[in-house]
């Protein structure tokens, strides 16, 4: 049987479907590609808009060239209170006039439209949930902070210093990424991703009339991208790939330059860095080709350290007070919580539930989406993780 405040907040949440769907439209609607920061005015004024009213502080940060982003915490707050962090990103992979063929949709239990699931759901949970603890006059044991960034579609490039500075001084993160496919998996662990570019320079020379004098560097770069696909593990869960290369002049001239650009998915912080190390010490076998490797891990893994499975065993003891089995499990793909990971426990995937990330049949289910904002309500009022599973080596 659930405890009393759990009941309580689960009956509130529960009413809450129009409020849900009302926010929702209104984000989606509000169209905000990554690319396109310029569209992003509206979409910023509806989610601050809905912060103030819940007396939140709002604030713009970042470069205008990259949107900006918003950093939200209470108007009222005791100065040196334990903080935590919510994170989330309000950017999609839409292009803008997307939502005029494939408009913002209810059907039943279910939302569609650009964005709905990646994550504009996951924002408009983390807005129930703060209402939830607003109107029940719930205060939260650690001090909210809220970081949307602008940005996370393309990289989080400008957003992660903000990012980390926060995961710095809060005692646990919750990242509103969508949860893992439709059972509603929890995300405690993400591969680390890596962008590596490796650039052969050779010599030209015509193919016909005098080939010795030339130095492929198409030949140089095929021994490169052997010597690549060579590092995959696939037990380890370890996957190099080469998505593209180009390079050469004409079919009648040794190529003189040619490039591959590598992406890397790895399981721990150990394996991106034994992998950044074999890739920068890949040397040419061609001889008169020289090679340039630049790239590294730019999001480091998401491990289950023990602060993070102590914020996990959390989370499922709440969860079971609501009705919810709750799974955990492993992203392929990076996000934020792969940053906040390293410098504070960490849960992801706390969003929304649902399928189609990235693809047009996204969509959303409100009630249990309604159900992960209850979920996150309770989990801002639950009591800090133990000193031993918060003092970790970052």
């Amino acid at each position: 049987m659930p405890g009393p405040q759990a009941a309580q907040i689960k009956e509130y949440v529960g009413k809450q479907r129009e409020p849900l769907i009302d926010v929702l439209r209104r984000m989606v609607e509000s169209e905000s590609p990554s690319s396109n920061p310029d569209s992003h005015r509206q979409i910023f004024s509806v989610i601050a808009g809905e912060l103030q009213a819940l007396d939140f502080d709002v604030t713009a940060v970042g470069s205008d060239a990259a949107g900006r982003h918003i950093y939200a915490r209470p108007r009222t707050r005791k100065k040196g209170a334990p903080r935590q962090l919510l994170v989330g990103h309000y950017d999609t992979v839409w292009p803008l006039g997307t939502v005029n063929t494939r408009p913002f949709t209810v059907d039943g239990n279910i939302a569609r439209g650009p964005g709905v699931f990646d994550m504009k759901g996951g924002l408009a949970q983390m807005l129930i949930a703060l209402k939830c603890l607003r109107e029940l006059r719930l205060q939260p044991t650690l001090l909210p902070l809220i970081l949307i960034n602008s940005d996370e579609e393309i990289g989080s490039r400008d957003s992660t210093r903000y990012i980390r500075s926060l995961a710095r001084i809060s005692d646990r993160a919750f990242v509103l990424e969508p949860a893992m496919d439709e059972e509603g998996i929890i995300k405690t662990e993400r591969k680390g991703v890596g962008r590596f570019t490796v650039t052969a320079f050779g010599k030209a020379a015509h193919a016909g009339l005098e080939p010795g004098a030339g130095a492929s560097a198409i030949l140089e770069l095929s021994h490169v991208i052997q010597s690549l696909f060579a590092l995959n593990d696939e037990d380890r869960g370890v996957t190099v790939n080469v998505g593209t290369v180009d390079g050469g002049l004409h079919p009648n001239v040794i190529a003189p330059h040619s490039r591959a650009v590598i992406d890397v998915r790895v399981p721990t912080v150990d394996d991106g860095k034994r992998l950044e190390k074999a890739i920068h010490s890949i040397t040419p076998v061609t001889p008169g080709v020289r090679l340039q490797i630049e790239g590294a891990i730019g999001r480091p893994s998401m491990e289950q350290t023990p602060r993070n499975r102590a914020l996990w065993q959390q989370a499922l003891a709440l969860g079971a007070t609501l009705g919810i089995d709750l799974k955990q499990g492993r992203a392929g793909g990076a996000s934020d919580g792969n940053t906040t990971s390293q410098y504070t426990a960490t849960l992801d995937g706390l969003g929304p539930v649902g399928h189609g990330a990235h693809a047009e049949r996204e969509f959303l289910y409100l009630d249990r989406t309604l159900e992960r904002a209850a979920l996150l309500a309770l989990l801002l009022m639950s009591p800090r993780i133990e000193a031993d599973a918060r003092q970790e080596t970052s």
